[in-house]
Formats: C-alpha cells, sequence, structure tokens
C-alpha cells in the first residue's frame, strides 16, 4: 500500500516544483476510486481518500438515504440509516469503510502512473505560463540545429527551443550552429509534445523591438515609432514621430556617426532602413514616405485614400523603387494609395482623365524619405501581422 515515503515525496514536489501537493492528492482519489471500481465492480459506490497527516488511504463504500429505496446497493432508508446515525437525513451519505487488503498493489501502481502524468502535464503547464511572458519580446538564442530550412533555437534560460520557420527567416541570410541570433518571440502555444515556441526576423515586431533595444529614447517614449513596412531582406520604412520639443527622431535614431542605425543594420543582414518623419499632414507625411526620391507635389483624394505624386522626369525610377518597391512600402506605411507621375506625363496628361485631388507643391529644399509600388494596397498598423510584401 502507499506509505509515508509516498507522502513525503509528494512534500518534495512542493517544494522544489512549486506544485501544490493538494492537486496530486485529488487527482490520485479519482484515479484510484476508478481503478477500485473497476476491481470490484461498479454495483456500490465508492471512493478513497488520502490521508497525508496519517500517511495512509482509505476506501469507502457509500449509500445515499432516501424515503424509498429502488437500488439496494447504492441507496439506504431514512429509517435504516438513522439506526446508524440519528443526525441522518434524506440525501446524506453512509460511509462504510472498505478492506484494502488486496487492493495495495493496484493503488501502489496506479499512483506512481498518476503521479508520473500529472507531473509532466504540470510543469508543462508552468513552463507554458513562464514562456507566455516573452512574447512579444526580443530574445538572445543559440542555433541549436537547421532541419530542411527551418531553424530550431535555443532560448536562453530555458531548456525550450524556439522554431523559425523559412517564412520567418529573413531572406538570403545563413545561419551555423552554434551561432547566436536574436529573434522576436512572435507565438508560444501548448501543444500534446509540449510548449512550441514560434520565433522569427522576418516579422515588424522584429524590427520595432530591436529600435527600443538600440535606441533609450525609443525605449522611454521620447520617440515613438508611429508605423513600420517592411520587405524582408530588402528594405525597411520606419516613421518616428518625437514626443517631446526639440528632439530630432530621425537623428536620435541614427546616432552619432550613425552608430545606432549601423548596429541595427548589421543585427538585419544588411537591409535598407528608410527613417521617416511623421507628419499629421497626409501630403507633408506622403512625400517624405517616397524618400529617397525628390518630390515635387502631392495631390490627395481623401475620400478614395488615394493620392498622386508627382516627381522629376530623373527620379521616377527611384520613386517607384525596384519592382514597385519603394511605392508599395511608403503606401504601406502611410494608408494611402500612392500613383506616381512623372512630371513630364502630368503635362501631356488631360485633365478630364484624371481624378480630383487638393494640390500641395512642395518646395525643392525640403527632405524626405522613400519606397515601392501601389497596386491593391492596404494600410498596415503596428499591431497587424505583417505579411511578406513579395507576395502582395
Amino acid at each position: 500500500m502507499i506509505n509515508k515515503d509516498f507522502f513525503q515525496a509528494l512534500e518534495d514536489l512542493q517544494t522544489e516544483k512549486k506544485i501544490d501537493k493538494q492537486v496530486f492528492i485529488e487527482t490520485l482519489e479519482q484515479a484510484l476510486t476508478s481503478a477500485y471500481k473497476k476491481m470490484y465492480g461498479e454495483a456500490k459506490s465508492a471512493m478513497v481518500r488520502l490521508v497525508p497527516e496519517k500517511n495512509t488511504i482509505k476506501v469507502y463504500s457509500y449509500k445515499t438515504v432516501v424515503d424509498e429505496v429502488t437500488d439496494p446497493d447504492k441507496e439506504i432508508s431514512l429509517a435504516e440509516a438513522k439506526l446508524i446515525k440519528k443526525s441522518y437525513k434524506v440525501g446524506d451519505q453512509v460511509l462504510s469503510e472498505e478492506s484494502t487488503k488486496d487492493f495495495g498493489r493496484i493503488a501502489a501502481q496506479t499512483a506512481k502512473q498518476v503521479v508520473m502524468q500529472k507531473l509532466k502535464e504540470m510543469e508543462r503547464a508552468i513552463a507554458v505560463s513562464e514562456l507566455s511572458e516573452k512574447e512579444d519580446e526580443l530574445m538572445t538564442t543559440i542555433v541549436k540545429r537547421i532541419d530542411n530550412g527551418t531553424v530550431y533555437v535555443q532560448l536562453s534560460s530555458s531548456h525550450t527551443e524556439g522554431v523559425m520557420l523559412p517564412s520567418d527567416q529573413i531572406p538570403g541570410e545563413k545561419y551555423t550552429v552554434g551561432q547566436r541570433i536574436k529573434v522576436y518571440v512572435k507565438k508560444i502555444k501548448d501543444s500534446f509534445k509540449g510548449p512550441q515556441i514560434q520565433v522569427t526576423r522576418s516579422n515588424i515586431g522584429f524590427v520595432r523591438k530591436l529600435f527600443e533595444l538600440e535606441i533609450p529614447e525609443v525605449a522611454s517614449g521620447d520617440v515613438v515609432i508611429k508605423n513600420i513596412a517592411r520587405d524582408p531582406g530588402n528594405r525597411t520604412k520606419v516613421s518616428l514621430m518625437p514626443t517631446k520639443p526639440n528632439i530630432d527622431p530621425i537623428g536620435t535614431c541614427v546616432g552619432y556617426r550613425g552608430q545606432r542605425i549601423d548596429t541595427i543594420v548589421s543585427e538585419m543582414n544588411g537591409e535598407k532602413i528608410d527613417l521617416i518623419e511623421y507628419s499629421d499632414d497626409p501630403l507633408e507625411y506622403i512625400a517624405r514616405a517616397l524618400s529617397p526620391a525628390k518630390v515635387l507635389s502631392v495631390e490627395t483624394n481623401e475620400s478614395l485614400m488615394a493620392s498622386r505624386v508627382i516627381v522629376p522626369d530623373d527620379k521616377l525610377s527611384l520613386a517607384i523603387g525596384k519592382n514597385g518597391q519603394n511605392v508599395r512600402l511608403a503606401a504601406r506605411l502611410t494608408g494611402w494609395k500612392i500613383e506616381v507621375k512623372s512630371e513630364s506625363s502630368v503635362a501631356n496628361t488631360t485633365a478630364k482623365q484624371e481624378p480630383e485631388y487638393e494640390l500641395t507643391e512642395l518646395n525643392e529644399d525640403d527632405a524626405f524619405q522613400s519606397l515601392e509600388d501601389l497596386e491593391e494596397l492596404e494600410p498596415v498598423s503596428m499591431d497587424e501581422e505583417e505579411t511578406n510584401p513579395t507576395d502582395e
């Protein structure tokens, strides 16, 4: 039968694993009750109770007090119950302790199985709970193995693996076993195999956390990241807004001799980064978002959330970018559909072919920053899941 060493083991688990022994006891009582019924049949109602204070196990059969007995194995009349104890009333349970002589071996085997299974379940639940605090965080990891393009990393301060699928990797980036890399913890979920941690380096959250790590003003909130548009492995646009006067958000993020932004670019495997100062004026914001192209004017149609940008003839390809990348990212950053036109093409277009826009001329000395393409564009917010721009 279960002895005092077993109950001491439960005490040790509570101390070492921080698992309440009462959880084990309740689970054991249910399992042992089921085992007892299988051994002696379901005819009688029975229950098993563990008594840690006495290091013993008790098995009881019980009958429910009723006015009229229909099942003698499970019911007892009120009159018979009162002969045992006068205070019994209808609905009470009359307990009778059963012999556990033949049940000892079964009880010990069942207890061992239940404790081991419950321990695994609870350790997994604790691991998931602790790891859930790491969700939406940046972590330094070590590449553990690479299998068919999927990279498995060892999370620091944990024995748990993180999984980085090919779609979560920076295109063109090579990984080697033992390499230390930073990853963004995208999602943590429980599965029958244990906690599963999905990590990424291609998500916009990865960029946001790098800025918070490397730029104190972003971490403190003196400079706020309004939005991020990213084509992983190629280019990222980040719009910034100061929350305090006399702060230059672009200069702050660039750092002395470009040290801050260079550190971020290096971690992103050389990916180009355009820093855009946010503006409440959509005309100005759109023009800045098309950096590094020079913009002559911006026209908008607010009802359609559409804009037309006019650029010098020799800056058209720069404004659009390779495969439309620059204008596409600018559209995602600002939330506006953007059409880029050269100065000469606008001069040759009839007025009736054009939509009605508001027109604002921009000074030649204004500095802006840019990206690419315009068809079927939807705005992307900071808390939206980033999709692969190349699929659009």
